[in-house]
């Protein structure tokens, strides 16, 4: 096969190269570089002044506020407000403040994307805030610091993409040419508008693209062949260098942030911190020949004539074997495994027509043997679900989280997993440290036991309240974890009981489950814990009262309703 084909190519070949070359190689690159420069220079031009455009209205629609009488009144009342009256001054103001906003809301806010906006005195006070604050002094903010001087736009990180914050300067209502601003304006904005004029990718085939790059060299919109490259993708190439560097724009080929040779062309915009650029990789340019078309036509004609003569000869040698295999894979499709196709050429058809019989037939006994191990398994499936049961003398412990319901209630369900992980997992290494046994987690409980051999009695007892006390003092170190995940914390109880438990083995886990009088008196004493403490049974604690390095203390009023039980509080004697 490989000779056919290699006889196919070599006649293709050297026939179009020696017909076409003259036509092609006098026009193709001058034309193809000439289309492509013209085109992405409009692109970058119109694109530019639009983004310009509307980089420039942004920033006029903020001094819509910092032109506000009103906000003008308000900042300087502030900037003059001694420092021990200055919160209840701002409280008092903060309805003035979002009068003004929302009328600004009304006026342009909504057609423009307005999110966000923070008004902050000279000092860096914050005076107001739509949004929630981390910070109340913004003097260091490198915004901040900047806006003082003239208005700006930048962008920063969100969680859909970015955000386009403008800031302005306030000037007070009498001020002159030259004096000082009394304080800043920082709106945010969603960026829809901008986001509009670059991902739109008409006119750019296959591999263009329109996109901005901020001063530090880091792209501040979508690339069409990087996910997520939005203040992560550094672009360090030549057109950004020359804006940045020497304000000047760029045209011509080189390589961009990929490393690809492209076509392309910029708007620098030095003034307003970006530069824009529009490129496509140079690769798709010199592929489709279009003027070439109509003076190589008559030609192609001659080509295809001689060429469909020698094609139908050879490709019905190739053609009949290869129907035959896709017949033949249609069947197996259909789940017929019986059949085998039988080509005994010898070349790669061959080769591919026996790779097939081998498969179908390897196919063919993988389904009998799957066959026959769905009726073991269905044999079994009774085996499976039944368990023998015996009893056992166990300490029987259950940790318990107080309030679940209502603290999980406002949580995703990402950070519900995340909260129930973390107490989870951290109770149950405590368990293991100590030799413990996991049960189960029930809802937001956790059931573990530590086995009670005769001869060792006291010790397990004594391990199990070591555990147990263990856990109460680890209360402080779960809700750390928590805090770092910024999830609400909690308190817990936990209680244990000592008696007969019922324990069932089952065929399909390794862990013993238990059931009984004793696991059920464990879960209801647990209600009686107060929060972080330890609550003993009444068998538990007849068992451990001798005990030298424990402190026993019944709780007043300690019956559950409706039952006969009672607790016994636990602590270390070295605990105060």
């Amino acid at each position: 096969m490989d000779k056919k084909l290699i006889l196919l190519v070599i006649m293709v070949s050297v026939i179009t190269i020696l017909i076409t070359a003259y036509l092609s190689f006098n026009y193709a690159e001058q034309i193809l570089t000439d289309s492509a420069s013209n085109q992405l220079l409009g692109e970058s031009s119109t694109r530019g002044n639009a983004v310009k455009l509307l980089f420039e209205s942004r920033i006029e629609q903020n001094k819509i506020l910092t032109n506000d009488p009103m906000i003008k009144i308000l900042v300087t009342e502030l900037d003059n407000t001694s420092e021990h009256e200055f919160d209840k001054i701002r409280d008092s103001k903060r309805r003035d403040f979002l009068t003004q906003v929302q009328a600004f809301q009304t006026l342009v806010g909504f057609s423009i994307g307005f999110e966000d906006v923070k008004i902050i005195g000279s000092t860096g006070k914050v005076f107001f805030s739509l949004g929630k604050l981390t910070d109340n002094s913004f003097l260091q903010d490198p915004l901040f610091q900047k806006g003082l001087q003239k208005s700006i736009i930048d962008f920063e990180p969100s969680p859909t993409g970015k955000k386009m914050i403008i800031v302005s300067p306030i000037f007070a209502v009498d001020s002159k040419k030259n004096d000082e601003p009394i304080g800043v304006i920082i709106s945010r904005m969603r960026t829809e508008s901008l986001d509009n004029i670059l991902t739109d990718k008409s006119g750019l085939g296959d591999t263009g693209e329109v996109y901005i790059v901020n001063e530090r060299f880091l792209m501040l919109s979508e690339s069409r062949f990087i996910n997520n490259a939005i203040f992560k993708q550094k672009v360090d190439t030549v057109p950004v260098q020359k804006c940045f560097r020497e304000g000047k724009d760029f045209a011509g080929i080189y390589k961009d942030y990929r490393e690809v040779d492209i076509h392309g062309s910029s708007y620098c915009a030095k003034d307003l911190g970006f530069v824009l650029l529009a490129e496509i990789d140079e690769a798709e340019t010199i592929q489709p020949i279009l003027v070439l078309q109509d003076r190589i036509f008559q030609t192609g004609l001659m080509i295809t004539a001689a060429m469909i003569v020698v094609a139908f000869i050879i490709s019905k040698t190739i053609s009949r074997p290869l129907i035959k295999l896709k017949n033949a894979a249609n069947q197996v499709s259909n789940g017929d495994f019986k059949v085998r196709t039988n080509i005994t050429t010898k070349d790669e058809i061959g080769e591919l027509s026996q790779a097939f019989d081998l498969m179908t037939e390897k196919l063919q006994k993988s389904l009998i043997e799957i066959k026959e191990k769905e009726d073991v398994i269905k044999q079994q499936e009774d085996i499976l679900l039944q368990f023998s049961d015996y009893s056992e003398k166990y300490c029987v412990c259950m940790v318990d989280i107080m309030n679940s319901t209502k603290i999980t209630y406002q949580l995703s369900e990402s950070q519900t997993s995340e909260f129930y992980k973390i107490f989870l997992n951290s109770i149950a290494e405590i368990v293991r440290n100590f030799g413990g046994i996991v049960v189960k987690n029930i809802g937001d409980a956790l059931l573990f036991y530590f086995p009670v051999i005769n001869l060792e009695e006291e010790l397990t007892l004594k391990k199990c309240l070591d555990c147990c006390l263990t856990l109460c003092e680890s209360h402080d170190d779960i809700i750390k974890k928590l805090e770092e995940q910024k999830l609400p914390i909690f308190d817990y109880r936990i209680s244990s009981t000592f008696g007969i438990v019922r324990i069932a083995k089952t065929s399909i886990s390794s862990v013993n489950d238990i059931f009984g009088s004793t696991v059920n008196r464990c879960a209801k004493i647990n209600r009686l814990a107060p929060a972080n403490r330890l609550i003993l049974g009444e068998e538990f604690y007849d068992a451990a009262k001798n005990f030298d390095d424990y402190i026993f203390k019944k709780i007043a009023d300690s019956t559950v309703p409706g039952s006969d039980y009672s607790g016994y509080l636990v602590t270390r004697k070295n605990i105060v």
